[in-house]
């Protein structure tokens, strides 16, 4: 199998090429661009897209895709059916094959309600669910809600086979073994390591901070618990302790 990327060099959300083989079918996982060097990819080694699978809707992962349409425009664009999407686009099923390559969308919920992760040949492109040392937030445009994430991450994602290779939606690749061991967010979720109790103030309220970890971009994500009990992920930017 054949894996192309293209990070998009400000919003670091990362568009993939993904290809059977040389000379063979291959399809786009999401379209944030720049795609120029993935078109180029195609033609340089002889690959055919048919389609386009959208892990979720937000415009850092689907603004480029007139560009692939313009480029072929035969390709088929796939999402789930509960992200609110305006363009022409079929709703991905659970299975899809695509050349010699079957893949299997597993639902993911957190980050937006339809967040899809997409399984193939022994990698999973996780879209905004999970990142390398750092998860997805919950406060974007269509989140549903921390529990969520959690369940998508540690029920769904973490039951991979630890040598699944991780291809996130922004910035590095990594393993699920990898994350399985270092992720700070997961090491609190399996009780390996204790969470924090500092009290903050998160989004201008008054919260507890529990893990404030990293984020993709270099910056922080911050794990908070509300007064009433609630918990959420909130961009560390946001949080302010003593």
């Amino acid at each position: 199998m054949i894996v192309e990327k293209s990070m998009h060099p400000d919003f670091l959300s990362n568009t993939y090429l993904v290809a059977d083989h040389e000379g063979g079918t291959g399809f786009f996982v999401d379209a944030g661009g720049p795609v120029e060097p993935l078109i180029e990819a195609a033609d340089r080694l002889g690959v055919t897209p048919t389609h386009v699978l959208l892990t979720h809707h937000h415009h850092d992962h689907v603004c480029a895709l007139d560009a692939l349409l313009a480029r072929w425009p035969d390709l088929t664009v796939m999402i789930d059916d509960r992200e609110p999407f305006d363009g022409q686009a079929e709703p991905l099923p659970e299975r899809v094959r695509i050349g010699d390559l079957e893949v299997r969308a597993l639902h993911t919920p957190g980050h937006t309600a339809g967040m899809l992760a997409l399984v193939v040949d022994g990698h999973v492109f996780t879209g905004d669910t999970l990142f390398k040392n750092s998860v997805g937030g919950v406060r974007a445009p269509g989140s549903t809600s921390y529990e969520d994430l959690k369940r998508s991450i540690m029920d769904t994602l973490m039951a991979l086979p630890k040598d699944t290779v991780v291809h996130p939606g922004h910035t590095d690749p990594t393993t699920i073994g990898d994350e399985w061991e270092s992720n700070r967010f997961i090491r609190v979720w399996r009780g390996l390591d204790k969470e924090g109790d500092a009290p903050c103030t998160a989004l201008g309220e008054p919260a507890t901070l529990i893990l404030l970890g990293d984020d993709y971009d270099g910056g922080h994500k911050a794990w908070v618990r509300w007064p009433d009990g609630r918990d959420d992920i909130v961009p560390g930017s946001k949080v302010r302790t003593g």
